[in-house]
């Protein structure tokens, strides 16, 4: 079983390497494509027709100059062009949780979601920050997407993938959550001022919102969320909002 593995946290994320832990159990073809560094917030930005650079680092490990999903873009166009295609993408783990609009935004499903355009199923891990981590983690992980496969029948579909929120503590029993609102970027900062020149920045940080049944409220009871996530959803446009 090939499984290849990326971030958006960057090569040297702790995050990244329980999962890689995690995934060695499993097997011994593992692959490692992460940013060179931390690229919150790229969604599904690629790098097109601007060079990229690829840095062997390991045997099977490497690390790249552009977006998270840059990552699954070069193991599929160059690293495995001739060769057998990863049968998972494991995306995480994430230094945060992803909920709400972080569909949108987060790098780490952004990975997830270039996978299914290739095909291949994908999971996506994130955390809640200041996690309490522990040496046994990486065997929770193991058994849960070792679990996850197996029952791959049942969520694998064309432009799906999973979207798994860990509490701060594991293990932690799965529950399927109802995706809430907790927005991000809700102000930014001044931070210099010249002329008709201003910087400013959006700082970190997010509402903290909740309402029953969504990720933050399942986390916060100690449970992992998960959410089954599709990116070509659509409704037909109604006769009424048609040009006549």
């Amino acid at each position: 079983m090939r499984i290849l593995i990326a971030n958006d946290d960057g090569i040297d994320a702790p995050g990244l390497a329980l999962l890689e832990r995690a995934a060695l159990k499993i097997s011994d073809d593992v692959w490692v494509i992460a940013p060179s560094a931390k690229r919150t917030a790229a969604g599904n930005s690629l790098t097109i027709a601007r060079p990229l650079t690829m840095t062997r680092l390991a045997e099977q490990r490497y690390s790249c100059s552009g977006t998270p999903a840059d990552c699954v873009l070069t193991a599929m166009t160059w690293l495995f062009k001739d060769g057998k295609r990863p049968d998972l993408v494991l995306s995480g783990v994430n230094d945060g949780r992803n909920v709400g609009e972080d569909i949108a935004y987060s790098g780490t499903l952004g990975i997830a979601r270039e996978a299914t355009f290739w095909g291949i199923p994908a999971i996506g891990f994130s955390r809640v920050k200041n996690a309490e981590v522990a040496e046994s983690d990486a065997d929770y992980l193991t058994k849960l997407i070792q679990e996850l496969w197996i029952r791959r029948p049942d969520w694998v579909a064309e432009g799906e993938w999973l979207s798994i929120n860990l509490p701060s503590k594991l293990p932690a029993a799965l529950r399927a959550a109802r995706i809430g609102r907790d927005k991000v970027g809700l102000f930014s900062e001044t931070l210099k001022e010249d002329g008709d020149v201003t910087e400013i920045m959006v700082p970190r940080g997010r509402q903290d919102s909740s309402t029953p049944g969504d990720e933050n409220t399942l986390m916060a009871e100690g449970f992992a969320a998960i959410n089954r996530l599709k990116w070509a959803g659509s409704h037909p446009c109604q006769r009424r909002c048609l040009m006549r």
